[in-house]
């Protein structure tokens, strides 16, 4: 019998990595989407189950081929983990149309076309599940947010606008706000002197992912807040 198939979309060390490991903990095979091919092999050797598909959100006109690549190797995906999220930061007097656009391509844009790749298989066997992974961000403008905060806006509206629209065919589409810092060595380097509860950790992260896709669809979660005890909200 095959296993069911979950898709990452922006597997980075931090939180894309989690949840490989945690949908291959639990009886998936996991296809790997990122730019490096390099550490998607890196990642395959760790994960069982878990194949790697170089992909860059921006390009959007390659969705097509890379997702038929997954249905044709692995299988329909059953689960889609959306975690790309980049964007520079920068008030309105720093941010240029140029970086708006990117942060909106990588955060919205990139949702939308990887999203309509998998509805259809899901629509088919109704059932099926979207988490976008977000960022306080997309609550509120911060000064210095502005093309990272209007993208990851539109980020929210549209997962929310596919809930509502998706929910009547067995999809659930949720959003988790992650609100923190995300425990990687790099931010661990750069904020040497903050407690180790300052952090967010991807493995607990992947747990409250995972537990998504398995609610009953008469209370299923559309945002879900993530953040460490102490972080200020």
């Amino acid at each position: 019998m095959s296993k069911p198939i979950c898709a990452v979309v922006g597997v980075g060390p931090g939180n894309g990595a989690a949840f490989a490991r945690k949908f291959a903990s639990e009886g998936y095979d996991v296809a790997l989407l990122a730019r490096s091919s390099d550490y998607l092999k890196e990642l395959e050797g760790r994960i069982p189950g878990a194949k790697g598909f170089v992909y860059d959100v921006t390009n959007v006109e390659k969705a097509g081929e890379v997702f038929r690549r997954i249905k044709e190797e692995m299988g329909p995906v059953e689960v889609l983990v959306y975690n790309a999220g980049s964007g520079q930061f920068g008030s309105i007097d720093d941010t240029t149309p140029e970086a708006l656009e990117s942060a909106w391509r990588v955060n919205a844009l990139g949702l939308l076309a990887c999203a309509k790749q998998v509805i259809p298989d899901m629509r088919k066997a109704r059932a099926g599940n979207i988490v976008v992974i977000g960022a306080t961000a997309s609550l509120r403008g911060g000064a210095n947010f502005a093309a990272f905060a209007s993208a990851k806006a539109a980020q929210r509206s549209l997962a929310q606008s596919m809930a509502r629209h998706l929910g009547p065919d067995r999809i659930h589409v949720s959003y988790v706000i992650i609100d923190g810092v995300i425990d990687l060595q790099r931010t661990r380097e750069r904020m040497a002197d903050k407690p180790d509860d300052y952090f967010l950790k991807p493995d607990p992260i992947a747990e409250s992912v995972f537990f998504l896709t398995r609610q009953p669809s008469s209370a299923w979660t559309f945002e879900l807040d993530l953040r460490p005890f102490g972080e200020k909200w």
